[in-house]
């Protein structure tokens, strides 16, 4: 079952916040942004929004109407994370049930914690029905059915790519994306271009790449700079 992203939007004034803002969202599969916009009073009259609003990246100081403006306008209630460079409205923000409120200048490790926490709130106000245990993937002419616990990585081969499991190795004619989207974002990441990693596999986590164990299997996998953040944010991580 492939993840079933929120629909978001963005209201931030200042252009490079935005678009900076927009960047992250494009790489973060739990979203799909619908809209972007410099104030409220833009988002309030997109008569080209169609679809339903599912999380809200706000701005507090804006133009025209504030972010808590804006909020008090709301008939239905979306998952709200607020953007902001002052720390002074944060109690006020709370008391309009917002899920996180993040202090700039943003990082992509504290955009994706603050996200994790909102997709699960929307999924329990929502009952969003939770991932299946397993994937089919074509093999000849057959479909083979596969544990999630059973695939260990995943690597790309231009248009097809390697999917290796504790018991074999298949190639399947399929882009590394398309099937990252087919797979829950709780037990699998992308670290590196070419390689996505299931989470539980992870032994140890170097500067570069990080070692995958499974019985008598060690292999060490490449982990971009791109991706370094969002591995870490994904980890039960205790550091001093």
């Amino acid at each position: 079952m492939a993840i079933k992203p929120m629909n978001c939007i963005i209201i931030e004034d200042y252009d490079e916040s935005r678009k900076l803002v927009e960047i992250f969202v494009e790489k973060t599969r739990m979203l799909n942004l619908v809209g972007s916009y410099g104030s409220a009073v833009e988002a309030i009259n997109d008569s080209n929004l169609s679809e339903k609003v599912d999380l809200v990246f706000l701005d507090i100081e804006l133009p025209e109407m504030s972010g808590m403006e804006y909020l008090k306008t709301l008939e239905e209630s979306p998952v709200v994370i607020i953007l902001s460079a002052q720390e002074k409205y944060a109690l006020e923000a709370f008391q309009y049930d917002v899920t996180d409120y993040i202090l700039k200048p943003i990082t992509y490790a504290r955009f994706y914690k603050a996200v994790s926490k909102a997709y699960s709130h929307w999924r329990r106000q929502n009952n969003v029905q939770k991932a299946q245990n397993d994937i089919f993937i074509k093999k000849g002419n057959s479909l083979v059915k596969l544990s999630y616990e059973d695939i260990i990585w995943i690597e790309s081969m231009e248009n097809y790519v390697l999917v290796v499991t504790v018991k074999e190795k298949i190639v399947v004619h399929f882009t590394l994306k398309a099937i990252l989207q087919k797979l829950p974002a709780d037990v699998f990441l992308q670290t590196h271009r070419s390689h996505i990693v299931n989470l539980n596999k992870i032994d140890t986590i170097k500067r570069g790449s990080l070692i995958i164990r499974e019985g008598t299997l060690e292999l060490e996998v490449p982990v971009g700079k791109s991706y370094r953040d969002q591995l870490l944010s994904s980890l039960n991580l205790m550091s001093h």
